[in-house]
């Protein structure tokens, strides 16, 4: 007699990127171990009769008990974040190891690691944040990390003390190139955004509502043009982090039928919000104050089309979580002006039901496409699939079991995390994950934590596909000589 499954999830409807059927799922161990019908016995099951079968959430762009470069911690250390993940129906993040100026980056990651390892309960990654990317840090220390499975970097090409500038970029650009890591990056046009927020404060327009006119939608535009520029110089794959306007979308688009290797991605609430929501009283509007800001309902309609062409291939939450008091959002104070407070909103846990509502229960998008965006494309991106982001045999079982007729009014009464609110009060959502796996392990049911802090493990990630060049090498001026890749 065949030995019984540790699991099984019974009478679902699965749910992949690639197709949607009737079936069980079988879990050993860790693993998923068989899909199909009449599959034999397990010494537990789960009725998931009438219920979708998912694979867990990848948010690939969320910030954890991190600082700022301003020195501003955010309000969630791993273990609030990572069970508002769960609850959400995500099981796999990759928040970053945040370098700061003078700081070494092989330190910082060890300091990431040691939180994560004490309070994360589900699988991570890291990114790492490049603020001081030295000679030094370029040719010792990134060479190493990406080696140690850190395989994607972040740069900033804007904030005063995070912006790199452009020739020490392109030497991040080549040593990722050299490593094979892919590079991902917060692009706004630095200037532009430092020129209007001091016109505005000096004429004395400091509410938050005005943080969304301090940064030019054209701050984004030429930014894309130039990082793309930039990449192409020395054929290096980039991602291109929370896509607000629908003049960069159509960059990307550009960009990428010319045959750049250019990922990119948007957020929930560049897709259902917009700036009017700033414009709230006194401090109040700071609390969806981010960066890059909301935009308008006509960019939103630009991004979900670009969600659906396949410009934007991810959408994750660019959770940045901010207490609305002296702790976080208004650390200088009641009357601090809109450039004094801290950029970003909570997103883990509100991302997939959000999103389930808007692309499955509204009509726009299918439930596979739903994976595809939310699970499998990050997981592909980012060098974490087969074994995270999708139901086949042999992944990690990490499964959510949506009721999709469920309806839930958010409220901030009900956030897991630690900031106190939800960007999304009062909004009524359709289809709610009501029991979520790690591993094959039960880590949510309905509603209690089934799992400790520290449950969580560390996914090392070589670069992957997406991050190989395309071999269209524009350094190449002379080519003869071969000179620009005698240059690189």
């Amino acid at each position: 007699m065949a030995e019984p499954f540790d699991c099984m999830i019974r009478g679902g409807r699965v749910v992949t990127a690639s197709g949607t059927f009737d079936a069980d799922v079988a879990i050993s161990g860790e693993a998923i171990a068989a899909i199909g019908r009449g599959l034999g016995e397990a010494r537990r099951v789960i009725d998931a009769t009438d219920k979708l079968v998912l694979p867990g959430g990848v948010d690939p762009h969320c910030h954890i008990e991190q600082m700022t470069a301003a020195g501003v911690v955010n309000a969630d250390t791993f273990a609030t974040a990572t069970t508002s993940a769960l609850f959400g129906g995500t099981t796999t993040v990759i928040p970053f190891a945040a370098q700061h100026v003078g700081a070494s980056l092989k330190g910082t990651v060890a300091d990431y690691h040691r939180l994560a390892e004490k309070g994360a309960v589900v699988d991570y990654a890291l990114h790492m944040i490049l603020a001081d990317p030295t000679p030094e840090v370029i040719a010792e220390e990134l060479p190493a990390l990406v080696a140690a499975g850190h395989s994607s970097i972040k740069l900033f090409m804007t904030y005063d003390r995070l912006k790199v500038d452009d020739e020490r970029f392109l030497d991040v650009l080549l040593a990722a190139r050299k490593a094979g890591a892919l590079v991902c990056v917060h692009a706004e046009n630095h200037g532009m955004i430092a020129w209007m927020g001091k016109r505005l404060v000096e004429r004395g327009y400091i509410k938050p509502k005005y943080h969304a006119m301090a940064h030019p939608r054209l701050a984004e535009v030429e930014a894309f043009g130039r990082l793309i520029a930039m990449a192409r110089l020395v054929d290096q794959p980039v991602m291109i982090f929370h896509v607000s306007t629908a003049e960069g979308a159509a960059v990307i688009r550009q960009a990428r039928g010319e045959g750049t290797k250019i990922f990119a991605e948007t957020c929930p609430h560049y897709l259902l919000l917009d700036a009017s929501a700033l414009d709230k009283p006194g401090t109040e509007g700071a609390k969806w104050m981010c960066s890059p800001p909301m935009r308008t309902q006509g960019d939103s309609e630009a991004l979900w089309q670009a969600i659906r062409l396949g410009d934007l291939q991810v959408v994750s939450s660019d959770h940045a979580p901010f207490r609305h008091d002296e702790t976080g959002k208004l650390k200088a104070g009641p009357g601090a002006n809109f450039k004094q407070m801290a950029n970003g909103m909570p997103g883990l846990e509100n991302r997939l039901p959000i999103l389930f509502d808007a692309m499955v229960s509204q009509g726009r998008f299918t439930l596979e496409k739903f994976v595809e965006v939310t699970a499998t494309a990050p997981a592909r991106i980012y060098n974490l699939h087969p074994r995270k982001g999708s139901i086949q045999p042999g992944a990690d079982a990490d499964i959510a079991i949506w009721d999709p007729e469920r309806a839930v009014t958010l409220a901030d009464a009900d956030v897991h995390d630690a900031t106190g609110y939800t960007p999304y009060p009062g909004r009524v959502v359709r289809g709610w994950p009501e029991t979520v796996l790690v591993r094959g392990t039960v880590a949510v049911a309905g509603d209690k934590l089934q799992i400790a802090p520290g449950f969580g493990r560390f996914l090392p990630r070589s670069g992957g596909e997406a991050a190989r060049p395309t071999g269209r090498l524009e350094a190449e001026l002379d080519p003869a000589r071969n000179f620009g890749a005698e240059l690189l």
